[in-house]
């Protein structure tokens, strides 16, 4: 393999090893945001074999640079590091697939966000919830015992296909340069009609259904305020007028592209600041404070929690759910169901779970979640690490990761950066 090579040129002194990049998928573990998966791969990938020649490289090019480039690059900024990058988000909450550019590869990396994504997720009936999943605070608790799994399928018909889906509650866009709350807690009125976004499912079936009392899944604990009830009520009573009313004008809908454009670009950049294309560090005088990281709500968009200095500082922002707990209700308690989809870029899962909840006349959430696939990434294949063969050293990860990049390599980045858009082109199944 490449590394026996590495040494061998070392020993033998001749021309310098090549760089090694490319893009490669790894399995992210429940509770760990995005940027910490990225941290935590270069705290194993600086000090290796595998990647010194990148890493020689970035330092022999920082010692060609000027002074003046050097004060530009600014403070905290000048520790060396494989440079790398992830082809979208993945949910705290969340495991599986994470797409990581490393090099050269993270020029390649936005493409990957707009390929087809799988998806499995635990639909957890009864309740709803500020973030339309388990971590956030529930808003309001519904009548489950008439939910049957053939209800369910029934209604997962009206899900296939194309269809405008809403954004989650707290992803809400601006408008008029407000977020949705203000509105609603000033008492005016919301001015006008929530963006929605044009989304496909691909495939959608339900792959297994819990009966009450034969599941672990739970609420959360935490009940929403009043206030957070009400602009709840609010917002979801401007979804439904919205959808039963007629269309925006031309000029509407161009304010709400504008709007969705800026919301993706704040995402985006939000993203950015937390691992800094994960090639900055922390600044000392953020470390000085010993700030503890918030779990983070998914589908939130507050304040992101800061780079962490270490690696697993970022790694537990989803609290834990203890079987022993007692269920927030006194009898058997609600279905859930297990649901695999394939869907297109920009479909918030947990939206789906909040819609599903409602089309049975009930509420729901989002228990769990899984990415399976994204684009030609596949979890359990030999193109998709597994998170903990970082910590069993560079002996066990360092061969994976070669051939991984290799094969990126040779395949053709072009191949593999349009190949996961190739399900878009196809026709999309009839709605019923």
């Amino acid at each position: 393999m490449r590394i026996a090579r590495f040494l061998k040129m070392a020993a033998s002194g001749s021309a310098p090893a090549p760089i090694l990049d490319g893009v490669f998928g790894i399995n992210k573990p429940i509770g760990m945001s995005s940027a910490q998966v990225i941290r935590d791969c270069q705290h194993h990938f600086n000090p290796s074999t595998l990647f010194k020649p990148m890493i020689d490289q970035e330092a022999a090019n920082r010692a060609r640079e000027s002074n003046n480039r050097k004060k530009r690059r600014g403070f905290g900024k000048n520790d060396i590091r494989v440079k790398m990058g992830h082809g979208g988000t993945l949910d705290p909450l969340a495991t599986g697939v994470l797409i990581l550019g490393v090099g050269k590869g993270t020029k390649s990396l936005q493409a990957f966000l707009d390929c087809t994504k799988t998806y499995e997720t635990v639909v957890l009936f009864g309740a709803s919830t500020d973030t339309y999943d388990r971590v956030g605070k529930v808003l309001k608790k519904t009548a489950y015992d008439h939910i049957t799994r053939p209800l369910v399928e029934e209604a997962l018909k009206s899900f296939r296909g194309k269809y405008q889906q809403m954004p989650p509650l707290y992803s809400a866009l601006k408008m008029e340069g407000k977020p949705l709350y203000e509105y609603a807690r000033e008492g005016k009125p919301i001015p006008r009609e929530i963006a929605t976004r044009e989304v496909e499912v691909l495939e959608l079936e339900l792959e297994e259904w819990y009966e009450p009392g034969t599941h672990s899944h739970r609420w959360p604990a935490e009940e929403a305020t009043n206030f957070e009830r009400s602009f709840a009520e609010q917002v979801w009573k401007a979804e439904k007028d919205q959808m039963t009313s007629k269309k925006l004008t031309p000029e509407e809908e161009e304010a709400d592209t504008k709007a969705r454009k800026e919301h993706e670009n704040f995402k985006r950049k939000a993203d950015e600041n937390v691992d800094a294309l994960v090639y900055d560090r922390l600044n000392k005088r953020r470390k000085a404070n010993n700030q503890k990281e918030v779990p983070l709500m998914s589908g939130a968009l507050g304040e992101m929690p800061p780079a962490a200095p270490k690696p697993g500082k970022g790694s537990n922002l989803i609290p834990e759910t203890l079987d022993t707990s007692p269920p927030p209700w006194d009898d058997k308690g609600p279905p859930a169901a297990r649901i695999k989809m394939t869907v297109t870029s920009g479909f918030y899962v947990r939206s789906f779970c909040h819609d599903l909840g409602a089309k049975v006349s009930s509420s729901a959430m989002m228990a769990e979640l899984c990415r399976s696939r994204q684009g030609d990434f596949v979890m359990g294949s030999s193109n998709c690490l597994e998170f903990s063969d970082l910590a069993k050293g560079e002996d066990a990860w360092a061969p994976q990761v070669e051939a991984m990049l290799d094969q990126w390599n040779n395949k053709g980045k072009t191949v593999m950066a349009q190949s996961p858009l190739r399900a878009k082109q196809n026709k999309s199944p009839t709605r019923a």
